[in-house]
């Protein structure tokens, strides 16, 4: 029977061991620090729509991992900033009565935004298969997690990395619909990470206070960035249009603890944690200079979130003119002129 290994136990992995364990599917829950401490003693505090349940998970601690067999599939959901320590850690791991590690032998999927974590793990990984999630989760404090998806808990695309679809996709997506998810299957899954990472590039504004209007007009400068980035380095992206599985039923509910404009990197900020930007907005920097295609709007808000991530703190949000003041400044690349003035 197969068992899903989930690492890392923030608000994807553990509400996926929640869902997980509501619908008798085999998991364990690995994570490390004071969160899984609390789970491993007290459980997780579920928040849905339906209400607040206690549940007791089959957690265990970075420093005791469960022993792997041939029937498990590992489900990354770190961050993607904690992606290379996790894929090294596991990535030579040995599994009972087979030769050679983890990577040699197990499935391995991938839930970070961002595009990087899928060919960090294929250095390693035999078989990859990505995962694009869309989940309103809170995780603000220890031990407690929110999933305001309603009816379901999240959409999920899965795909073999770099591109197919095969058994271990299809019953990942499966289960995952079993789970209470909407789950979909994709021959290329490159297409729906870059296409979520659209919308990514702006999660970091919630770190920053202004007027409605210039909110808009940067969050619309950011997001023309990337497509024009994306497109240059040879994505295309999905559409919605696209989707084998009907979303038009699910929504966040109202109530349900999800609160706009508190979301994934404001919550790390807020918990104190490591900053999820540079795979984000940095990502389409890379990109941008790979490509020599300016995007000084994402440069500035990677520069800014840097600099809060580099203080150690996160107390009062950022001015928003402070984006397009940076922005607006004229830049040199490693040559004079190489980018253009904004």
């Amino acid at each position: 029977m197969t068992r899903y290994t989930i690492i890392g136990a923030g608000a994807v992995g553990a509400g996926l061991a929640a869902q997980f364990e509501l619908s008798g599917i085999s998991y364990a829950l690995v994570g490390r620090g004071a969160q899984i401490g609390h789970v491993k003693k007290h459980g997780l505090s579920y928040q849905r729509p339906s209400g607040r349940r206690q549940i007791p998970l089959n957690a265990f601690d970075l420093a005791d991992p469960p022993e792997l067999t041939p029937s498990d599939i590992l489900l990354l959901t770190v961050k993607s900033q904690d992606a290379l320590d996790a894929l090294a850690f596991w990535s030579w791991r040995a599994v009972s009565e087979a030769e050679g590690g983890a990577a040699a032998n197990l499935p391995l999927v991938t839930f970070q935004n961002g595009l990087a974590t899928e060919a960090f793990a294929l250095r390693t990984f035999a078989r990859v298969y990505g995962a694009s999630i869309l989940t309103p989760s809170r995780f603000t404090e220890t031990g407690k997690v929110i999933a305001g998806g309603d009816p379901q808990v999240g959409v999920v695309t899965v795909g073999r990395f770099p591109r197919g679809h095969d058994e271990t996709s299809e019953r990942i997506a499966v289960d995952l619909n079993r789970a209470g998810y909407l789950a979909e299957t994709s021959a290329d899954i490159r297409r729906w990470k870059s296409a979520k990472l659209l919308h990514n590039v702006k999660n970091a504004l919630e770190l920053f206070d202004g007027p409605a209007n210039l909110r808009s007009l940067i969050g619309e400068a950011l997001v023309n960035e990337a497509r024009q980035v994306l497109e240059a380095a040879g994505y295309r992206l999905a559409s919605p249009s696209e989707r084998t599985i009907d979303i038009s039923g699910w929504s966040v509910a109202q109530n349900s603890g999800i609160e706009v404009g508190q979301q994934s990197t404001w919550q790390s900020f807020t918990r104190g944690a490591s900053s999820e930007v540079d795979f984000l907005n940095g990502e389409i920097v890379l990109l941008g200079r790979l490509h020599d295609i300016p995007a000084p709007y994402n440069e500035a808000v990677q520069t800014l979130v840097g600099r809060l991530a580099h203080q150690g703190g996160f107390s009062s949000p950022v001015p928003l003119d402070a984006i397009r003041s940076l922005a607006d400044r004229p830049r040199r690349g490693i040559d004079a002129g190489l980018i253009e003035t904004a």
